[in-house]
């Protein structure tokens, strides 16, 4: 149980860092650049092009992404 209390302690307090961090930059706000989600699903998660063009619709279709060519 304590490992679980901490574990939300944490959490918190990289919420809180990360919503500072993007109340800092509002072109670090949904929805992204659809470019920029391919290139981070390609090079950082190391996905390929193709599914990363299926993970980027879904974010599109979520309202994560841009919709390409907008």
């Amino acid at each position: 149980m304590r490992r679980v209390s901490a574990l939300v302690v944490a959490a918190a307090a990289i919420g809180g860092v990360l919503t500072g961090a993007a109340a800092a930059h509002a072109a670090d706000k949904p929805p992204f650049p659809y470019a920029d989600c391919i290139h981070a699903a390609v090079k950082q998660r190391g996905e390929t092009p193709k599914h990363a063009r299926w993970h980027c619709n879904l974010l599109v279709q979520k309202g994560w992404v841009k919709k390409p060519g907008t």
